[in-house]
């Protein structure tokens, strides 16, 4: 169900010759992956990464068929909800199993044969020779020759070169187009064809560049830095195959269990129990997680039963389930692939990425949590018991599974490189996975986690490799900056003030990376919006952390932005609710998201979200955007708590005042938190003329007014 809603497409259920060659070629990547972090192979690092898409991208075509699934979303409440656990399940659930098809249709629809077909077979040899082809020491005409001779001839390919190059081009084109669709090999195609006619534009154009051949082009893309063999392949054959592995791991070892009985058992005594459970689910399952979508059907199978006995419409619990899982993709220690590419652009170590992104996480969780406690009041929702044990004695029998995340985090500390970092980990899972009957990860299951771990980092290769067309079409033509130009240019047309330059160019930005981030991965979206937006950023003065984290923020949000939202899918599909309302009220549960990254980039101050400034400003920083967050969830949902509901004008007015409070300097803070007390003020005027609030009924109908609420 999961692989149903995710950026990349699900895959085939392999079975016979067609799954032992692949689980053999993914163990030999995996442990090559492995072992090059201690004894990296001696050609040097690109050598490793002709042969690791070499292992990685034939695999793409036995795993994934040519013709696309068919992209569903549920109809009918009944079938939508399935999947899930009765409603009276709460002890010791397993979210993995919840989730499984219990009568074969789903996985009919969402997958093809379970045999590749002979075009298949053709094509993963073609890629293997293609891949291959520079590293082999064969002459072939005036070309081949091996390793050495290739990259001698930058600059001067010959024609098997152009050939075996154009051949490779288009298979990662069809590897996109199998894995995520058409849109992204669209997308390289467009860059490919500006690359080439971009010349024949009027020279009077921004966008114009001297224009480039067919041979610049394929020499650019394979067999130069900034191309195929770029750091955007680099950080997926470096690190993202590894913390997939990792993940792989930490499941097999029966820590995603784990997390969620933990969360279930910490709120049972609460009246908001079933919010909270989702919500710090999602936050637990997130840190090793890193996929939104993935995140929201797992979380989702366990709390939606719980959801409901509470009372949630099917909407509004969608969109809890779906904020909570997108923050997956924010929560460390294994943020999204693209937080590994932010710190291989800016020659940081990932513990500084890290570091980043920590306030930025604490107060996205904030947002969902009072919303959630807001909501309760608001409905009426009515406490659930939760027949499970206490918290203490989970922690004490499994919280051995917060080791090896806490381990990653003190390795990065002490100077470890991340790449030994998590395999130290990998190690540690394994052995205190001994602790558990149930879940020892035995040889046998090490394979296995290997297995996986290579299989899930398949569609990410493809998109990685095939970012390098982005990356080398912008390089070659100066596209980056003229972009920049573009966009400053434009906010220079309204006004001239240098501020007010700033603020439209980041609204811009955040407009384009949005739209963008609607048909492309969130890898795909950050690498080509940190070379088309990232450099007007800069231009502006904006310090790289913030700008890079500014891309990285909106290019996650993707999966909750309508009309596509995949997380808000797959929340629907989940609760069985209407499909566009939970997309609302995902994009309501999300809100500070998409407000925060505008402080990044347009104060100064804003640096101390990000952890940069020193102790003042960042706490200054992170209180007033806590306030902020506060203030407009408050706004959003209508509900002081503690208070009593919140009328049009007081939301009006806190809305105004949670915008204002994000420009974080003294006189902006300071408008912002009179018009927060005026319309709190507001609120207990109304609440003394009209008596005290009665909490609606979670079991009588909502009036459309609440409804509306």
């Amino acid at each position: 169900m999961a692989a149903q809603f995710e950026d990349e497409r699900p895959g085939r259920v392999l079975a016979g010759p067609a799954a032992l060659l692949l689980g053999t070629v993914a163990l030999a990547v995996g442990t090559l992956a492995l072992w090059q972090v201690f004894r990296p192979l001696a050609q040097g690092s690109k050598y490793y990464l002709i042969i690791f898409l070499a292992g990685v991208l034939p695999l793409v075509f036995l795993a994934y068929p040519a013709d696309l699934p068919r992209w569903t979303r549920p109809r009918r409440r009944r079938q939508a909800t399935a999947s899930t656990r009765p409603a009276d399940s709460t002890a010791r659930p397993d979210h993995t199993d919840s989730t499984r098809p219990t009568d074969g249709t789903a996985r009919a629809d969402h997958t093809a044969s379970t045999r590749p077909t002979l075009v298949d077979w053709l094509l993963a040899a073609l890629t293997v020779a293609a891949c291959l082809y520079p590293v082999l020491p064969i002459t072939i005409g005036t070309g081949g020759g091996g390793y050495n001779a290739f990259l001698d001839r930058q600059g001067l390919l010959a024609p098997t070169d152009l050939v075996l190059g154009t051949v490779l081009l288009l298979l990662l084109l069809e590897a996109c187009r199998r894995t995520t669709g058409w849109i992204l090999p669209a997308v390289g195609l467009l860059f490919l064809g500006y690359g080439y006619y971009g010349g024949l534009l009027p020279q009077s154009w921004p966008v114009a560049h001297a224009g480039l051949d067919f041979r610049q082009l394929i020499d650019a893309f394979y067999n130069s830095d900034s191309g195929f063999y770029g750091t955007p392949l680099d950080v997926a054959a470096s690190y993202i195959v590894l913390f997939t592995i990792y993940g792989a791991v930490l499941e097999l070892s029966g820590a995603g269990r784990f997390f969620v009985d933990l969360s279930t058992a910490a709120f049972r005594r609460s009246r908001t129990a079933a919010g909270r459970t989702a919500v710090a689910s999602g936050f637990l399952l997130g840190t090793v997680s890193g996929s939104g979508a993935a995140t929201t059907v797992s979380i989702g199978a366990v709390t939606w039963p719980l959801l409901r006995r509470a009372g949630y419409p099917p909407e509004r619990a969608g969109g809890m389930l779906a904020a909570a899982g997108v923050g997956a993709i924010l929560s460390p220690p294994t943020l999204g692939a693209a937080a590994f590419i932010i710190a291989e652009y800016l020659g940081v170590s990932y513990l500084q990425v890290l570091g980043w992104a920590t306030v930025p996480m604490v107060l996205y969780y904030l947002g969902i949590l009072l919303s959630v406690e807001i909501d309760a009041r608001r409905s009426g929702v009515r406490p659930v018991a939760l027949h499970v044990g206490s918290p203490w004695r989970l922690l004490g029998r499994f919280g051995y599974h917060f080791a090896s995340l806490i381990a990653i985090i003190v390795f990065l500390a002490v100077g470890v490189s991340a790449t030994r970092a998590v395999v130290f980990a990998i190690v540690l899972t394994a052995v205190l996975s001994w602790l558990d009957r149930a879940h020892r990860l035995t040889p046998a299951r090490l394979v296995t986690a290997l297995v996986t771990g290579v299989r899930g980092v398949l569609a990410v290769t493809a998109v990685c490799a095939a970012a390098g067309i982005i990356t080398a079409t912008t390089t070659k033509t100066g596209l980056g900056p003229q972009t920049a130009a573009l966009l400053i240019g434009g906010a220079k047309a309204v006004t001239a003030d240098p501020t007010l330059v700033l603020v439209l160019t980041a609204l811009l930005a955040a407009v384009a990376l949005s739209l963008l981030g609607l048909a492309v991965p969130v890898t795909a979206s950050f690498v080509i919006g940190w070379v088309i937006v990232g450099p007007a950023l800069l231009d502006l003065g904006v310090a790289a952390p913030a700008a890079a984290m500014f891309v990285f923020y909106f290019a996650v949000l993707s999966e909750v932005s309508p009309p596509t939202a995949l997380a808000a899918v797959a929340a629907a599909a989940v609760t069985g609710g209407r499909l566009v309302p939970t997309m609302w009220q995902t994009l309501r549960y999300a809100l500070p998201a998409y407000l925060t990254p505008i402080a990044f980039v347009i104060t100064p101050t804003g640096l101390g979200l990000l952890g940069i400034g020193g102790v003042p400003r960042i706490a200054v920083a992170a209180v007033v955007t806590a306030l902020s967050v506060s203030v407009l969830a408050v706004a959003a949902g209508g509900w002081l708590p503690g208070v009593g509901p919140a009328g049009v004008p007081e939301r009006v007015l806190g809305a105004v005042a949670g915008v204002t409070l994000l420009w974080l300097e003294p006189v902006p803070v300071a408008v912002g938190v009179a018009l927060a007390a005026i319309a709190a003020a507001g609120v207990l005027v109304r609440r003394g003329s009209t008596g005290r609030p009665r909490t609606p009924t979670a079991g009588r109908p909502r009036t459309p007014t609440e409804e509306r609420l």
